[in-house]
């Protein structure tokens, strides 16, 4: 077996071995090659905790358009959340009333809310989608290396080599899991270096040197050995940082009720045991809703209801925790899926593959509220009718990196792979003039007539420049271009429809650095 191709199988193979904490494998991560050194500013002690929501949570039942509750109740008939049980955060935007403490949250300004957060074009596969989401690619592109593992071989490198050191004596980023993440895929090798089987590691590490020349896996039992050894220098500061703090939180459910809340308190601890690593990753399955998704039962073994309830609850715990321990001010937490669900339910009282859905931003740093409108939800729609987005996931990264972790703003395109927004308000301190931009450019957009049934004129007073007028079905899929560049100031235009099949569409107006306002319109 070649080198290189060791290499990448020993990637893909993604080892693990795990450290046991309260009955949860621990995976270590590490990163691999040096680039050029970032900005770092005063940001070294900041975290960030990603909760991930595995198979595609519906949020339409997460986050209720009350502002539009006929039609929502209309499309989604036999698993529309009840008006009256609805919680509150806004007049016309509220919760799933089983989130109880993501309510709580809100109004206390540790919580904020970012609607219809996707990509263009999107694609309804679990596994696709998911590397979308975990390497930060368009939807037609295919990269090798996850958004933070770009990140933390900025942050140290020429690791493992020189790793632990005086700097960085423990492990870069920790899972919480079984499953090891794309998003810490480094650019050489995939930075998840461990074992499943604490008995084959230790013999590993433990066994003989001395293979002959002629042996063809000499390579590969020596490659084995040194990431071992590695793994092994980072077993005892995660096993210190365990032992050094105990959970403080009455929040917290009973112990293996709610996965999610079990994971959690494993990484307040180790935060708070003094463990160095930047990020943590955990996750909560079941969001894949095809069928009884109220009650729970064949295809959904758990309540979508339910899943939210663990999901506010432990989030919630876990932030009374690091506030109890001292640590909450370290913290910004992100919970994302792979993709949203449709409009309309299905008749098996579920809901199918989607596009675009909420995230939430959870810490005691960011700047409370919502961004973004409530879900554009047309009359009638039909099974393929998707929520459009409203912000690329892409620009929450780079306003992540930027703000949170202090990346200069030169070095964010290296990291992001692609130009988007960084000043996404989602800190206290942050401005957002992309924000504003898109808030004063909805305000006077008018598409005339809609519905309309050969032409529309479009007119708008563009706060910024236009990069692209654009024109997608009601999948999500891209039918055309409506205008070019539109320069700032007064515009209107009259668009010939010419050819359009009667149906639902969205006109997609494109901002610089990967920022979208998305309009409806249909098609008599």
């Amino acid at each position: 077996m070649k080198r290189r191709q060791f290499l990448r199988n020993l990637s893909l193979a993604s080892a693990v071995a795990p450290i046991m904490l309260n009955g949860y494998s621990v995976h270590a991560f590490q990163d691999h090659q040096m680039f050029s050194p970032l900005e770092l500013a005063d940001c070294d002690e900041r975290i960030l905790v990603l909760v991930q929501l595995n198979g595609g949570n519906d949020g339409l039942n997460t986050v209720i358009p009350l502002d539009q509750y006929g039609l929502y109740q209309s499309a989604r008939k036999n698993i529309a959340i009840q008006e009256q049980s609805v919680l509150k955060l806004t007049d016309s935007t509220g919760l799933h009333p089983q989130m109880q403490a993501f309510q709580t949250m809100f109004k206390d300004g540790t919580l904020k809310l970012i609607q219809d957060v996707g990509y263009p074009v999107p694609n309804y596969s679990h596994f696709r989608s998911t590397d979308i989401w975990l390497t930060g690619s368009d939807s037609e592109e295919y990269l090798t290396t996850g958004w933070l593992g770009r990140y933390l071989d900025k942050r140290f490198p020429n690791y493992p080599s020189a790793y632990p050191n005086a700097e960085m004596s423990d492990p870069l980023a920790i899972q919480i899991g079984s499953v090891l993440s794309l998003g810490f895929e480094g650019p050489a090798a995939n930075m998840a270096m461990a074992f499943t089987d604490p008995t084959s590691y230790y013999n590993i590490v433990n066994g003989s040197g001395n293979q002959s020349s002629t042996n063809r896996s000499e390579f590969e039992l020596a490659y084995i050995r040194k990431i071992g050894e590695q793994l092994q220098k980072f077993a005892t500061p995660v096993k210190n940082a365990a032992s050094k703090a105990k959970n403080k939180s009455t929040l917290y459910p009973a112990a293996k009720s709610n996965p999610l809340a079990d994971q959690l308190k494993i990484v307040a601890q180790l935060i708070a045991g003094g463990l160095k690593t930047k990020v943590y990753m955990v996750s909560l399955t079941g969001f894949d809703t095809h069928a009884n998704q109220l009650q729970g039962g064949n295809g959904t073994p758990t309540p979508h209801g339910t899943l939210l309830q663990q999901v506010s609850v432990a989030i919630q715990a876990f932030m009374d925790d690091c506030k109890l321990l001292g640590i909450d001010h370290r913290i910004l937490g992100m919970t994302f899926s792979e993709f949203g669900r449709r409009i309309a339910s299905n008749a098996s009282a579920g809901t199918d593959h989607g596009a675009a859905g909420p995230v939430f931003l959870f810490g005691t740093q960011i700047l409370p509220g919502i961004i973004g409108h409530n879900s554009i939800i047309p009359q009638n729609p039909g099974p393929e009718d998707n929520i459009p987005m409203q912000t690329d996931f892409r620009t929450l990264y780079a306003s992540i990196l930027k703000q949170w972790f202090c990346i200069a703003p030169a070095n964010l395109k290296e990291l992001t792979v692609h130009d988007f927004a960084y000043d996404l308000p989602i800190l206290q301190n942050s401005t957002s003039t992309v924000q504003e931009s898109i808030s004063v450019l909805e305000e006077t957009v008018s598409i005339f007539p809609n519905p309309a049934i050969d032409l529309i004129t479009l007119t708008a007073n563009c706060p910024t420049k236009i990069q692209a007028v654009s024109l997608f079905d009601n999948t999500g899929r891209f039918v055309k271009q409506l205008i070019g560049t539109i320069p700032p100031g007064p515009y209107s235009m009259t668009i010939q429809l010419n050819g359009l099949s009667p149906g639902y569409y969205i006109i997609q107006f494109q901002l610089p650095f990967g920022q979208v306002l998305s309009k409806p319109l249909i098609v008599s």
